[in-house]
């Protein structure tokens, strides 16, 4: 888990200490990988520490946003967290099917460019999610 390094290095930059539950919540996080609810994250867990509680959970997840370690996003209608790289990392959703596709960010570049000209204003685009129909579903008939 080399990269799980990276992650500690920015909490502990943050002037953080290193809990024995966030190490916990970091390590299930690169266990079970993208896209995972705060109850999946939370039920891989407790079996390896019983006396972690949700809000906890719920709470370290808060946190490594707020350092931007961690994405929250809501597709499909629920959340679900990421483990974020050192690039940003955005998604396509399909509205119909749930289908998800990645993009990379230089699409963005010239929005951002064009953002920040005519309004001053300098988008964050870390971690961006974009709903829409795929392909398929604008094929099928309605």
């Amino acid at each position: 888990m080399h990269q799980e390094l990276g992650y500690l290095d920015k909490i502990k930059e943050g002037g953080y200490r290193l809990t024995p539950q966030r190490q916990l919540i970091l390590d299930t996080l690169c266990q079970l990988g993208s896209h995972v609810t705060a109850v999946a994250i939370y039920e891989q867990a407790q079996q390896t520490m019983p006396a972690l509680n949700q809000a906890t959970v719920y709470r370290t997840l808060d946190f490594f946003c707020d350092l931007k370690i961690v994405a929250k996003t809501d597709i499909t209608g629920q959340s679900v967290y990421e483990l974020l790289g050192d690039r940003p990392h955005h998604h396509l959703v399909c509205r119909e099917c749930q289908a998800m596709f990645s993009f990379d960010a230089h699409h963005l570049e010239e929005l951002a460019a064009h953002i920040e000209e005519e309004h001053g204003f300098k988008p964050d685009f870390h971690h961006l999610v974009i709903s829409g129909l795929c392909a398929a579903c604008q094929e099928e008939p309605r």
